[in-house]
């Protein structure tokens, strides 16, 4: 036993492995004591009498004591050893054959005795250890095993018996009449030992069976049913057919098919756990309520939905009336409380499983729905977690069952859900469900939505249909809108298809074999005029919203992806325009709402010819052929929908795509006779480009899309001239501009309120027309009380209109005409004030429109000359818009930051002039931007155009604009540039920084005070930290101006230096250091050039010796050390660099040894005790 002793401590462990690992331990060193053990010899009665003691008898030692501290273990409260000591008893009784059931139940019975002195908690534990003992000797099988004992001399001592099996079972059903919370459990466990027997072939099997009919169908309790009951119902009519069902089930249920309609009501009260009867209280033995739901219900459900592998008898009865009756009835019912809807809940979600499509509709119930779209609606419900937790599962369901979205939408929008199922919950079910759909799931669900257009009952209200009929135009919208939804051209020409006949005409017979699935339906009643007007609608957003979505178009074996097209690479809006070609030509079935005009059908015809020229052109003009195309579709579809000016600019874009893709031949016959016209005339690109930003100014999703997508296709044919076009629309412009139109429009109205003010003083009609609202309440107080002051009545006039007239005489009228006049004047003031505020937001908005534009022509054509054209009107947009102009600053910035600062390509036939024009603009306005993060924006536009100048070889221009502005910051104060604005370009460049550095050494012995010389040196220090990224190439050229540059920067640091000892200067000695640091990065670099003796003996060790004597005895400098170490360094190398010590290259290996440009001390003396060591 000491080798088992510490697994029993193990069995109680929290952690599931450990428990599982000690019970295996045991188990196999059990079983081996077992094998070893010699049973002794005794008489047999011993043994058959079953007594506890007669384990000794056969059992080793450690089995016997194991058996029992297991049995007493599971009344112990600590941790888990309920749980670890029940697994390894059922495991050890599997095990072993020299134990009967009746030893093993009479000793739980005898360790799991109830006590009078008890208290709660004991008694609980004591009821659970019986609990897990009987189910241990159940699940071992010990209940039902045939086998005789080995030892024993009598083959008829059976280690199980009828009597072992009715022992157990009234114990197990005393357990559920202790404790109601133990019933479940307890009857649970009674279907353990049921299945035992049934699977078993003890002798005593039908014995058993009708054992437990009696115990658990006694006369006494006859009229009591509970769930437990009613499972066990269910399991033991499939194993007695020949019972008495009738009378064993009576009185409460009628017949023997406890699933039969008539019993229905009767199994949802006992299910519900209610009394039977209405008058009766709830059942007494009823506890406490449980979230989880019964066993019972898996049984149900295996009955009456069986899987198609089950073995359970097939069922009388029907699912939806089961569902409806014992569910939705009783579970949902108005009455029914919180907790029983929570179980309702459950059950939903356990059968949505197992149902198939056919069955899906009998789920959603009408006061299941109820409960779910009132609890789901709002988070402060007490049932809002587990209806959520349904929408979700419902969610994965139909993710894993794609073919079910179909019928399950159909439930959530159909009788008992609601259309709005989405907008009422707060949630996006309906949404998520389509998502996970397959095509000819959303194509089915269309085509549901279609049969619900018309009427189906002629007493239906008509508001009532026409809100149907919205709801289904929107909902055909948001499946295009929703990018989640899966496409298929095939629904989505059938929407398309719809919007256009039923928005552009009047069906007038259908016809059933119509390829346009509309025309196969006539609308009953007729569509309104709102209707239609709202299909127009719905028509154009479907189609910006198509315009903005990328498809996946194949074509001869090859795929790519395009923007605005069907998968067969057409346009939506062309196909569009196809189906009201046809729909034109079958007068028979259709008519126009609005019948097209002589002119307008002449401009259609000039379309088709120009379709047919844009299909021929070449190949390099086919894109911008492509985007002239699809704005003279969209101009098409405006005319047909009866947008305002569609005509007109229908009109003016066939001639610029005339012109644009004009015929060489008829070309050169025009040429000389258009030859001045020509001059005068806009570009055919410009003419387009002003129709697509006319489309930006609307501001409706249609235009607006069309606009980008077509402007994506011509970038390539973009001219300077349109260029200036565009950054026309960005330019500023003040409020008072913005609605000068207005403004004359308003002065004009105003005169004429002005003349008639005093006729309008003593008109309550006029003032009201006049103002509205709170206005209104003002303009009434302000007249009230300036005729109050004259002495006069109120304007409420609580007298009739001609005795108010007769109180007023011409003098009191005229007294105050001059006030009425100021109080209407400025409430127009005020009205105009307004105007202008909003047509400022107008104007950002469309100047954010604007800059889409700009951004794909620099996405798409990166190498364009005109991209600079671009910087300086773009770098006024963000440093002089104002607070309200954020978002528009925000976007330019972007543009300026991410796309041409970070372009991997720039362009290459730029003129040198101009760009250096430019930039040196920038530079200008780098000296007085008075924001860092505009600053920043300055520094990559800056860096872009140095980046084109550098691939022209202009380095001489660059050097010459980045000196100039470090001139200007280092020696005037007031300059608004920043020491990182320069090291952005020396890192960026480093071949430019490298000619940078005298033009740096010599602007800071010009530096305005001793902050801005540190700061170039500072800079200077990032100019000789990048000489290693110089090519090698670079270097051979640099190396002729290191010998003036080295001499220059020693006598500057030098002279500094002396000067701050003599304090002839206000460097401090961090200052100071930094000095000396950028001159040990000049020695590094000496070093490493490796030139010959004559350049490299340029430093003077001398010099900074006497430096170094001269700080050590400053007050100012000598007690700092790092500044005192630092030019000590110097003087180091500085001897090092003589011509002298060059001879060798252990000489020059010391050198880069000692030479370290931050604080070495430390480190050198590490390294030195290191080598000690070693």
């Amino acid at each position: 036993m000491s080798t088992t002793l510490p697994l029993f401590w193990d069995l109680s462990s929290a952690s599931t492995k450990e428990r599982v690992d000690a019970s295996v331990k045991l188990i196999s060193a059990l079983e081996q004591f077992q094998i070893n053990h010699v049973p002794q010899q005794d008489n047999n009665s011993d043994i058959e009498d079953g007594g506890v003691d007669a384990l000794d008898l056969l059992n080793s030692p450690d089995v016997s004591y194991s058996i029992r501290r297991l049995v007493r273990g599971l009344a112990s409260p600590r941790e888990s050893s309920r749980l670890g000591f029940s697994v390894a008893l059922t495991e050890l009784l599997s095990k072993i054959n020299t134990v009967t059931c009746t030893q093993i139940v009479s000793l739980i019975n005898d360790s799991t005795k109830k006590q009078g002195s008890m208290s709660g908690q004991e008694e609980r534990d004591v009821l659970f250890a019986r609990l897990f003992g009987l189910t241990a000797v159940i699940r071992s099988g010990l209940l039902v095993r045939q086998t005789p004992l080995p030892s024993s001399g009598s083959s008829n001592t059976q280690v199980s018996s009828v009597e072992s099996y009715e022992e157990v079972l009234k114990k197990l059903i005393e357990i559920g009449e202790a404790k109601s919370w133990l019933r479940e459990s307890a009857w649970w466990t009674i279907g353990l030992a049921i299945d035992a027997v049934q699977e078993s072939s003890v002798p005593w099997k039908v014995k058993a069976l009708d054992t437990t009919v009696d115990y658990l169908f006694s006369k006494e309790k006859e009229s009591f049913w509970s769930p437990e009951k009613v499972a066990m119902t269910l399991k033991l009519q499939p194993l007695l057919p020949n019972h008495d069902w009738d009378s064993t089930l009576a009185p409460v249920f009628k017949g023997s098919n406890i699933l039969s309609v008539g019993n229905l009501a009767s199994l949802g009260r006992v299910l519900k756990e209610s009394a039977l009867d209405e008058e009766e209280a709830s059942n007494p033995g009823s506890g406490s309520w449980k979230p989880k739901i019964h066993f019972v219900w898996d049984m149900l459900f295996d009955r009456l939905l069986p899987a198609s592998d089950s073995k359970q008898p097939p069922h009388v009865g029907s699912f939806g009336e089961f569902f409806r009756i014992v569910v939705d009835e009783s579970l949902f019912s108005s009455t029914s409380s919180a907790e029983r809807k929570y179980w309702g809940f459950q059950v939903f979600k356990k059968a949505l499983t197992r149902v198939s499509a056919d069955q899906l509709p009998m789920l959603f119930t009408k006061n299941l729905m109820r409960s779910w779209i009132n609890h789901l609606s709002k988070s402060d419900r007490y049932l809002h977690n587990i209806s959520l937790d349904v929408a979700k599962h419902i969610q994965s369901f139909v993710q894993e069952n794609p073919t079910l979205g179909f019928p399950l939408i159909l439930q959530l929008t159909g009788i008992h859900g609601s259309q709005e199922f989405d907008k009422l919950t707060r949630t996006k079910t309906v949404e998520s469900i389509l998502s996970v759909m397959d095509s000819e799931g959303i194509k089915n669900y269309i085509l549901s939505l279609l049969d619900q257009v018309n009427s189906k009952d002629a007493d239906e209200d008509v508001t009532v249909l026409n809100s149907r009929r919205t709801w289904i135009a929107d909902q055909f919208a948001a499946l295009i809108r929703n990018g989640s939804v899966p496409k298929s051209d095939e629904w989505i020409q059938v929407v398309l298809d719809w919007y256009a006949v039923n928005g552009l005409y009047s069906i007038r017979r259908k016809s059933g074999s119509s390829s346009i699935h509309a025309l196969r339906a006539l609308p009953s009643p007729p569509f309104t005029e709102q209707f239609q007007a709202h299909c127009r609608t719905r028509l154009l957003s479907s189609l910006a919203d198509l315009t903005s979505q990328t498809t996946v178009v194949k074509k001869d074996d090859k795929t790519r992806k395009e923007t605005a097209v069907a998968t067969d690479g057409e346009f939506w809006i062309s196909k569009v325009l196809t189906t009201l070609a046809r729909l034109d030509k079958d007068t028979k079935h259709v008519s126009p709402l609005a019948p097209v005009d002589e002119e307008t059908q002449a401009l259609l015809d000039r379309v088709r010819k120009i379709h047919e020229k844009l299909d021929k052109v070449s190949a390099e003009k086919k894109d911008v052929a492509r985007g002239f195309e699809l704005v003279i579709s969209s101009l098409v579809l405006q005319c047909r929908c009866g947008e305002e000016g569609s005509v007109e600019n229908l009109e003016a874009c066939l001639g610029a795509t005339s012109r644009m893709f004009a015929s060489k031949k008829s070309s050169k016959k025009k040429s000389q006779q258009n030859a001045l016209s020509a001059d005068d005339e806009s570009e055919p690109i410009d003419i387009l480009v002003d129709l697509l930003i006319g489309y930006l100014e609307n501001a409706s999703a249609y235009t607006r899309s069309v606009a980008n997508e077509a402007f994506s296709h011509v970038t390539g044919a973009v001219q300077e001239s349109t260029i200036d076009l565009i950054l026309t629309q960005l330019e500023r412009r003040g409020p008072a501009e913005l609605v000068e139109a207005q403004s004359e429009e308003m002065d004009a109205s105003s005169e004429e309120e002005d003349e008639s003010s005093s006729e309008a003083s003593d008109d309550d009609e006029d003032l009201s027309e006049e103002c509205d609202g709170e206005d209104t309440q003002e303009v009434r107080k302000k007249l009230g009380d300036l005729l109050k002051a004259g002495g006069m009545a109120n304007i409420e006039g609580e007298e009739s209109g001609e005795e108010s007239e007769e109180l007023m005489d011409d003098e009191q009228m005229m007294a105050i005409d001059e006030h009425l006049a100021e109080i209407f004047r400025s409430r127009k003031d005020e009205q105009r004030s307004k105007k202008g505020v909003d047509a400022q937001r107008e104007a950002t908005h469309f100047k954010n429109r604007v800059l889409d534009l700009v951004d794909t022509f620099v996405k798409r054509e990166p190498q364009s000359p005109l991209n600079i054209r671009l910087i300086l009107p773009l770098l006024d947009l963000v440093t002089k818009s104002g607070m309200d102009e954020k978002q528009l600053s925000d976007k330019t910035k972007g543009i300026l930051k991410n796309r041409l600062a970070k372009s991997k390509d720039v362009p290459t036939n730029a003129m040198r002039d101009e760009i250096e024009t430019i930039l040196r603009e920038v530079h200008q306005r780098v000296r007085k931007v008075h924001s860092a993060e505009n600053l920043s924006v300055l520094s990559q536009s800056s860096l872009y155009l140095c980046r084109i100048l550098v691939q022209l070889n202009g380095d001489d221009g660059v050097i010459r604009i980045y000196q100039e502005s470090l001139d200007d910051y280092i020696s005037r104060k007031a300059s608004q540039a920043n020491i990182s604005f320069f090291q952005d370009f020396v890192r960026r460049f480093p071949v430019l920084g490298s000619k940078f550095r005298e033009p740096v050494l010599a602007a800071s012995t010009n530096a305005v005070n001793s902050y801005r010389r540190c700061q170039a040196f500072q800079l200077l220090s990032v100019i000789l930290s990048q000489h290693n990224k110089v090519r090698a190439d670079q270097k051979k050229d640099d190396q002729a101006i290191t010998s003036s540059f080295q001499k220059s920067l020693q006598k500057t640091v030098l002279d500094l230096a002396n000067g701050a000892v003599e304090d002839q200067s206000t460097l401090s000695a961090s200052q100071l250091k930094d000095l000396l640091k950028a001159v040990l990065l000049c020695m590094c670099q000496v070093q490493k050039l490796n030139l010959p003796p004559r350049k490299g003996g340029i430093w003077d060790p001398t010099a900074w010796n006497a430096l170094y004597e001269k700080l050590a005895v400053c007050d100012r400098f000598k007690s700092s050390s790092p500044l005192l170490n630092m030019c000590r360094q110097v003087e180091s190398v500085a001897s090092q660099l003589k011509p002298a010590t060059r001879d060798s290259d252990r000489g020059k290996r010391k050198a880069d040894e000692g030479v370290d440009i931050t604080d070495s001390s430390k480190k050198s003396g590490r390294k030195k005790q290191k080598k000690a060591k070693s």
